[in-house]
């Protein structure tokens, strides 16, 4: 396995440009005039399976041997990563299995077995889905595919990076942007380390899944206590990744978003910026409107990392009925 870099991140590129959507940068002057200054928003739910994970699964899975191909993929995720990798596997011909809580939104899962893959379903709080992953593939000779703790899936979300910085034009004097295991923010850091090191890298997280920001606080990886769920499913990792620790430790900041901020925040996106974005993917947004992060007089990037919303929960949230 080798380290994560930034040349791995320009070889990601290459490697998924035939497959992947080069996402927008959007600047709105709605946001814009809301923060008080330049916000460029990477719309990575426009993405192949609405996400940016299809880039990293994609960037791994399309290096299979042929006999890899044969035996097939088994990853675990909470629904973007799984649908990444089904739609990952579908494009290069192979079969995927994927290991989901039981909560999963309904949207994440039906889009899963729209790509071809197959679910296992397991309970995120008494089961690890690392062991039942592990296990399956040992059982059927699959490849295993993780979310964030694997070098190619690192350098394929940085490409979300690489793109950012060609399409701003202007430097950004800091960048927001949600973290589970960290796979998309490493990522990030390795090419703004290269190319803008004078940009502010941070990090935003639901309140009852900090492991990002206690971990920075701490100096070393650090669980968040088990408590109740967050719509952010996206975001709700026990620890930051091995991998991807040692990278995010460079991180500029931390923030802690609520249910209620990451609402409104998907609240203004529908109304003003007319964009669907899904809890997990609003959170740097959240960030921002709630005033977490300063943004005044200054350029900001974020990203919209994902759209995969359960349609009723999005409902509840735009009308109004949901206060977190």
């Amino acid at each position: 396995m080798h380290t994560p870099s930034f040349q791995g991140v320009l070889d990601a590129a290459r490697q998924i440009a035939p497959a992947a959507v080069r996402t927008p940068l959007i600047e709105h002057p709605a946001l814009n005039a809301a923060i008080g200054g330049r916000v460029l928003m990477k719309a990575e739910t426009l993405q192949v399976a609405g996400a940016f994970k299809f880039r990293g699964a994609y960037n791994r899975i399309s290096r299979l041997t042929d006999d890899e191909r044969k035996r097939g993929v088994v990853a675990y995720s909470s629904g973007n990563h799984a649908q990444g990798v089904a739609a990952a596997a579908q494009a290069v011909g192979t079969r995927a299995l994927i290991v989901m809580p039981s909560d999963s939104p309904t949207v994440k899962v039906e889009g899963v077995r729209a790509f071809g893959g197959e679910v296992r379903f397991y309970d995120r709080w008494s089961e690890s889905r690392e062991a039942i992953g592990a296990e399956i593939a040992a059982e059927r000779g699959s490849i295993l595919v993780p979310p964030f703790d694997d070098p190619f899936i690192i350098e394929g979300q940085g490409t979300v990076g690489l793109e950012m910085l060609e399409q701003a034009g202007v430097p950004m004097n800091q960048l927001l942007c949600g973290a589970s295991g960290g796979g998309l923010i490493a990522g990030l850091n390795l090419v703004m380390a290269e190319q803008s090191p004078a940009t502010r890298v941070i990090v935003v997280e639901p309140e009852a899944f900090d492991d990002t920001r206690r971990s920075l606080a701490a100096g070393e990886r650090t669980p968040h206590p088990q408590g109740a769920p967050s719509i952010c499913d996206a975001l709700m990792a026990p620890m930051p990744g091995e991998l991807t620790w040692p990278i995010n430790q460079r991180l500029a900041g931390a923030a802690v978003v609520t249910d209620a901020e990451v609402a409104e925040a998907m609240r203004f996106a529908f109304r003003w910026l007319k964009l669907v974005i899904e809890p997990g993917g609003a959170v740097s947004l959240a960030a921002l409107l709630s005033g977490k992060v300063a943004a005044q007089g200054l350029t900001t990037g974020l990203v919209l990392s994902g759209g995969n919303v359960d349609p009723g929960l999005f409902a509840e949230i735009i009308e109004g009925r949901f206060e977190g």
